[in-house]
């Protein structure tokens, strides 16, 4: 199979490229692209639970938690203990988040406008489509090759 026609080739380039090019964006924020991954899921959905992050985000418990401590020491999150359920925890972005929200959307909407700049609008809604189409495919149901 020629390189440039493999799946696992474009998607792994093309998301280097768009990452590298979002954390250049966020810099001046102090932000990553996974940390405005969270404060998007925080904005959307209010106060949430890890374990949503991480389903909302498709990460794994252990780099959900690494990425809440390091915005908590930012004091761009709080971790409350839920008084519903004292086993369990909230995550809500905080006063300083709310302040930098307004910006940053508007960054990643410059940035998604960048990306995709050489794209007609059919293209833009069929990459997506397609895009969350692979990310809701089961790849592992039954033998893997």
């Amino acid at each position: 199979m020629d390189l440039h026609q493999c799946i696992n080739f474009l998607l792994s380039v093309s998301q280097h490229k768009v990452f590298t090019y979002f954390r250049t964006c966020l810099e001046e924020y102090n932000l990553t692209p996974a940390q405005y991954g969270v404060l998007n899921c925080l904005w959307t959905e209010g106060k949430i639970s890890p374990k949503r992050i991480g389903e909302l985000l498709y990460l794994e418990a252990p780099t959900v938690s690494g990425i809440l401590d390091k915005m908590q020491k930012r004091e761009l999150i709080e971790r409350k203990v839920d008084s519903h359920n004292r086993r369990h925890v909230v995550v809500n972005s905080t006063e300083k988040a709310e302040q930098i929200r307004h910006v940053v959307e508007k960054i990643t909407l410059e940035m998604d406008k960048t990306v995709l700049q050489n794209l007609s609008d059919q293209e833009k809604n069929v990459l997506k489509a397609g895009l969350l189409q692979i990310i809701q495919t089961d790849l592992f149901d039954g033998d893997p090759m």
